[in-house]
C-alpha cells in the first residue's frame, strides 16, 4: 500500500478531494461542509439502517487492492439493507487510516465507491476520518428505505414454510484459501471466480426488494449459511432442515474440492438466506427471473428450534462450528 513519494494530505483537504465529490449528488448532504446532514423520505416510506465495521487482517487481507476494499466494505451493508427489502440510498463513511495508506491507494479507495455509487444508486452523506497506529478500519452506515410495514425481519419463519437461498455457498471461503496458497493447483479461471468472491460480494438489491410481502424471514450469509439461518431458527422459534445435497455450489468451488461442510460454513458469501410459505414456490420461480439471480430451495421450516443438516438419507450430520465466530 505503501508510496512515500505521494504523502497523504491533512483531513479537511483529504475530505475536500476524494470525499466530497462523492456527495455531490446526494440531497442533504451539503458537499460534506457541515457537522451533520438531513434526510427526508417520501410519505409512507420507513427508514432502514445497517452498519458494518471492516478492519484489516480480519474481513480483508492487508494486500487486497484499495478499490476492491472500498467496495467490499460498502457492497457488505448494501446486502443487509438487500436481505431486509430496502431499497438503498445512502452511507456514511468512517476510516482509522494507517500511515502507510498515502494518495494513490486513497484516490484508489474513492475510485472504487465512485463506481459503486454508479452501480447502486447510492451517494456518500457523511462520515469521519482519523488515523491510527493499527490496522485499517472502515465503519460504514448504510440507509435504506421500505414502505410502512414491509421490511422482511428473521423472526417470521413459521413450520411448513421452505428455505432458499440465492447465488452459491462457500465460493468466498473458497477464494480466501486461494488467496492463503492453499489451492495452488487451481486452474486460473477458477481461483479468479473464487478469489473475486471474496474480494467483490454483489449484494441481491433487486432480488431482496422483490422478496417483500412474499418472504417470511430473511438474513444475508455473511457469517456462514448454517449460522445465519441458525439466527433465523432462534429469532423465529423454529426449526431449519437443510438438504446438504441441495445446497449449490459452484463449478469453481466443485474445482477446488472444497468439502461442504466447509461451504455451509464459511463466511463472507452475502447471498440471502430467506424463508417462504411452500405456497408461494411459483412467486419465487418468477422473482428469480426478473431479478436474474438464481435461487434454490434448500430445506424446510419445522417445529422445534435450532438449525440441522441432513444427508439424502435424513440423518444429521454433525457440524463442528456453524459458522464464523466474531469474539
Amino acid at each position: 500500500m505503501t508510496n512515500s513519494s505521494s504523502e497523504r494530505p491533512g483531513e479537511f483537504e483529504l475530505i475536500a478531494k476524494l470525499f466530497a465529490p462523492l456527495s455531490a449528488k446526494t440531497p442533504g448532504a451539503y458537499g460534506l461542509t457541515d457537522d451533520a446532514a438531513t434526510i427526508r423520505l417520501p410519505t409512507g416510506e420507513e427508514l432502514v439502517v445497517t452498519a458494518d465495521l471492516l478492519s484489516a487482517g480480519v474481513h480483508f487481507r492487508t494486500d487486497d487492492p484499495p478499490k476492491r476494499i472500498a467496495q467490499k466494505a460498502l457492497r457488505v451493508n448494501l446486502s443487509d439493507l438487500a436481505a431486509k427489502g430496502a431499497k438503498p440510498f445512502g452511507y456514511t463513511l468512517s476510516l482509522a487510516l494507517p500511515s502507510d495508506w498515502t494518495m494513490p491507494c486513497l484516490e484508489s479507495f474513492s475510485s472504487g465507491l465512485r463506481e459503486d455509487q454508479e452501480r447502486y444508486s447510492v451517494g456518500l452523506v457523511g462520515g469521519d476520518t482519523t488515523s491510527t497506529n493499527g490496522p485499517l478500519t472502515i465503519a460504514i452506515t448504510a440507509f435504506g428505505s421500505v414502505p410502512e410495514g414491509t421490511m422482511i425481519r428473521r423472526n417470521g419463519a413459521k413450520p411448513g414454510d421452505v428455505v432458499f437461498v440465492s447465488g452459491t455457498i462457500g465460493d468466498a471461503g473458497g477464494g480466501l484459501a486461494a488467496l492463503n496458497g492453499e489451492m495452488s493447483s487451481l486452474a486460473d479461471q477458477h481461483h479468479a471466480a473464487l478469489v473475486g468472491r471474496y474480494q467483490l460480494p454483489v449484494p441481491r438489491v433487486q432480488l431482496g426488494v422483490s422478496l417483500r410481502g412474499v418472504a417470511t424471514a430473511a438474513l444475508d450469509v455473511s457469517d456462514g449459511l448454517m449460522a445465519d439461518l441458525g439466527h433465523i431458527a432462534e429469532t423465529s422459534g423454529v426449526k431449519v432442515s437443510v438438504d446438504a445435497s441441495r445446497v449449490p455450489l459452484s463449478d469453481a468451488l466443485n474445482a477446488a474440492a472444497v468439502p461442504l461442510l466447509a461451504a455451509v460454513t464459511a463466511g463472507d458469501d452475502y447471498e440471502i438466506a430467506f424463508t417462504v410459505p411452500s405456497s408461494k414456490r411459483g412467486d419465487i420461480v418468477r422473482i428469480a427471473a426478473q431479478s436474474g439471480v438464481t435461487v434454490t430451495e434448500i430445506g424446510r421450516v419445522e417445529a422445534g428450534s435450532g438449525t440441522v443438516l441432513l444427508d439424502s438419507s435424513g440423518r444429521e450430520i454433525p457440524l463442528s462450528k456453524a459458522g464464523y465466530r466474531h469474539f
